[in-house]
């Protein structure tokens, strides 16, 4: 009798379930997506009932589809969008308010406050976490604030709160696990990464109550059952990891300076720095890896904010292109750029800038621009903001960057993989499976019950896409990288034009 896992991948546009096999092959897959609620400019949320509903249905779906018998599920694992925040009232089970995504910025001047106040260093030094309304500890003190009653319920112990991984296993439990892992925690702004609890003097500037945190655990361990009434059996929930810390144990990174890079509308890059944790100078931040023991591991991770979402300008606000896809036959139609460089600065710049006033900008372009090396400049421009991120991590942690290890929709263009080996002067790896979000899940789940007997047995799942490697010269390069960092003083001088 075959055995599977089944993982769940919620994610901020859609729920997903995705069946392993042992050999990290897909099965069966579901997915939906879900309402995008904007109540207010910079304010996103999502119901978080469709959520627990959309996650059961691909969850069902999916096992239909796998034509497999209940008793051949072994394990459920769980990644999520990490920062967006749910409270729920414990006694009735259902949420006082909507979910209050990562992306809403409803909390930006209570950040401003908290700088004021002279908390920036301790939420750097305790969290590993810039202070931003990004994270969930503004959140979950705003719907305290703001819901009618809330305040009163919390301090009579009657509110939860949890990130969508917490949300979910309360529902498959039937309400009786309240639980988060060691990755989602450290997202919170409320969790101390190097004494592995919860922050007394955080909790207490944002008025949270202890007792509405979730237990935290590592991210490979059993913390209950889903409900036999779902599933007409008793099947073990045990993998749980923030989605791009599912992304990196999924690309088997367990090794300190193993890198992955996640190609999506962003870019998500995280670097494995085993027990030390960097102080870094620049802006990336600390995080917990996920694990499958106790021990703690952590990784430095900077963002890309505009990546994919280039290319899907350029598709649907522009029209020069029918799909994303074709982007990579119009960059082979040139040479090179043409001299052109395209700064997607569409929200501003992450790291190492930081600078939410830059602008997008396109210089270099001439009467023989065409639009073949506008597409090429937008591709370059992925890899060159990547590159910027991956050099930051290696002047921090003085770690070399032998290998990069890739996955996302975007890592299936050739020509962007050939030149992020270009111009960060390392070989690139793209494996088989570029679901790698969903099996680190699933992977973590597996392993907490013997499914998978290590890492090592797992290794042996990683299968080798295709490899590039560099094969431009150091003065070609370094030419490419001076104009590209000229195009940034330029997107960076915006605001003082």
């Amino acid at each position: 009798m075959s055995k599977y896992i089944i993982s769940l991948d919620q994610g901020t546009t859609s729920s997903r379930c995705i069946i392993f096999d042992y050999y990290g092959k897909v099965v069966a897959k579901a997915q939906k997506e879900i309402t995008q609620i904007y109540p207010k400019p910079s304010w996103v949320e999502h119901d978080p009932m469709e959520i627990w509903e959309t996650q059961l249905e691909v969850v069902n779906e999916a096992i239909k589809a796998s034509n497999a018998k209940m008793d051949e599920f072994v394990a459920i694992g769980i990644t999520n969008q990490r920062e967006t925040t749910i409270v729920w009232n414990k006694e009735t089970g259902k949420p006082i308010y909507n979910a209050i995504v990562w992306q809403c910025r409803r909390t930006a001047k209570m950040i401003d406050k908290l700088n004021e106040d002279g908390l920036k260093q301790k939420v750097i030094e305790t969290t590993g976490l810039i202070p931003d309304a990004y994270f969930s500890a503004s959140k979950i003190a705003w719907i305290l604030e703001n819901v009618e009653g809330a305040r009163e319920l919390s301090e009579e112990g009657k509110l939860l709160f949890g990130t969508i991984d917490s949300w979910l296993i309360y529902n498959l439990t039937g309400g009786k696990i309240h639980v988060t892992d060691y990755t989602n925690a450290s997202r919170t702004m409320l969790f101390d990464i190097k004494n592995i609890c919860w922050d007394e003097e955080l909790l207490s500037y944002f008025k949270i109550p202890k007792n509405m945190l979730p237990e935290v655990k590592t991210s490979s361990c059993i913390y209950g059952y889903g409900d036999e009434k779902l599933f007409n059996k008793k099947i073990p929930i045990c993998g749980i990891a923030g989605d791009q810390q599912a992304a990196l144990f999924g690309q088997c990174c367990f090794e300190a300076g193993e890198v992955k890079n996640t190609y999506g509308t962003g870019c998500f890059l995280l670097m494995h720095t085993g027990d030390k944790m960097y102080a870094s100078t620049k802006g990336l931040l600390t995080t917990i890896v996920a694990s499958d023991d106790n021990k703690i591991n952590y990784a430095l991770e900077g963002s890309v904010f505009v990546a994919g979402a280039a290319m899907q300008w350029l598709r649907d606000e522009m029209e020069l292109l029918k799909n994303t896809a074709e982007s990579m036959d119009y960059a082979l139609k040139v040479k090179d750029n043409g001299g052109v460089y395209f700064v997607p600065a569409f929200t501003g710049l992450a790291c190492p800038y930081w600078d939410p006033y830059a602008k997008g900008t396109v210089v270099g372009i001439t009467r023989g621009t065409s639009k073949a090396h506008f597409i090429r400049a937008a591709l370059e421009s992925i890899a060159f903001q990547s590159n910027d991120v991956i050099q930051t991590m290696i002047e921090e942690t003085k770690i070399d960057l032998k290998c990069l290890k890739v996955d996302g929709g975007a890592s299936a263009n050739d020509f962007l993989m050939q030149f992020q080996s270009d111009i960060s002067n390392c070989t690139v790896h793209r494996p088989e499976m570029i679901e790698t979000t969903a099996l680190g899940a699933a992977y973590l789940a597996g392993l907490a019950v013997g499914f998978w007997k290590s890492k090592e047995e797992i290794k042996n799942n990683w299968l080798l896409n295709k490899e590039f490697k560099p094969v431009i010269d150091n003065t070609q390069r370094n030419q490419l990288l001076t104009n590209w960092h000229k195009a940034i003083r330029l997107a960076l001088l915006w605001k003082d034009i």
